[in-house]
């Protein structure tokens, strides 16, 4: 049987007698392309080895970006987190592992869009860590990122995962909604928990702006991601614990289209808007113009 979902309900429909999320995926991804289901699977693992090399390159410091915006918060946090963080040592390693990965990527390193490079690192943060404080081994974050992409697929499809379109409640919102749904998949929760957590996300940012000082994805960016990840965590987690989205996935989905179509230009990743445009935002911007080139 072909596998087609272009909705969250077709989506659940779909894992009726074949599974998880992440086995459906997989299928639709086989027929897809013709290739083998090893084949696919291996793909995706170099994927997450990319994405294991960046959390650690981003961990160690030392790293400057092109704004010199940021370089050294993740190493930071992580160092912080071997205290007794206030929300908790896993939930801050994931923060501290999302934002080395979206240094690492304004610092030109290599990362895995996850949708957006923008947005790159909570996907990482939330699963690598995860994984290594429950003993999962990688062939469960694997199953984990394709249950991330069925999701990614049907917000990009049915709104859209770029800031300028969406602003950063598609970015950063629509990654935080993958690795929700993937880490209740990963824990043993069921497809429609995985929506349930998946809503639960994207309700939380709801209208966030996209709003880059200088135009850089530096800053609000790397701390969005650290926040996308702790809305992730506790997204999966209420969906673990039973508690439901009581609008579904689809109209979230739609709901934040609507929204961001709203958003004024100036909200959607142009640096016109928001914390780019304070006084400091825009001394930031005016310093690096004038910054000669290297």
């Amino acid at each position: 049987m072909i596998i087609r979902f272009t909705s969250g309900k077709e989506l659940l429909a779909c894992c009726e007698g074949r599974g998880a999320i992440w086995e459906v995926m997989l299928l639709r991804e086989c027929q897809k392309s013709g290739r083998t289901r090893q084949e696919i699977f291996d793909e995706m693992a170099e994927s997450l080895e990319i994405m294991k090399r960046g959390v650690e390159r981003g961990l160690k410091g030392g790293l400057r970006s092109m704004g010199g915006l940021v370089g050294d918060s993740a190493r930071k946090a992580w160092l912080h987190s071997e205290a007794e963080p206030l929300c908790g040592r896993s939930m801050f390693r994931a923060v501290a592992a999302s934002m080395a990965v979206v240094e690492l990527n304004a610092c030109m390193g290599r990362i895995v869009a996850a949708p957006t490079a923008g947005a790159s690192g909570i996907l990482p943060g939330t699963l690598l860590t995860t994984a290594q404080e429950q003993g999962w081994p990688d062939e469960r974050v694997v199953e984990g990122l394709f249950t991330a992409g069925a999701i990614g697929f049907l917000i990009a499809r049915n709104a859209t995962v770029a800031g300028a379109d969406g602003g950063c409640q598609a970015e950063t919102g629509s990654a935080a909604a993958m690795a929700a749904a993937a880490l209740v998949e990963m824990a043993g929760g069921t497809p429609r928990q995985a929506l349930h957590a998946a809503a639960t996300a994207l309700k939380n940012v709801m209208g966030l702006v996209c709003d880059p000082v200088a135009g850089l994805v530096e800053s609000p960016c790397v701390k969005r991601n650290a926040l996308g990840a702790a809305n992730a965590m506790v997204s999966a987690d209420l969906a673990l614990a039973g508690v439901e989205s009581i609008i579904p996935f689809d109209e979230v989905v739609d709901a934040m289209r609507r929204v961001g179509a709203k958003l004024p230009s100036e909200l959607r990743e142009t640096a016109l808007g928001g914390i780019a445009t304070t006084p400091t935002g825009r001394e930031i911007a005016a310093r690096l113009q004038k910054t000669p080139e290297p």
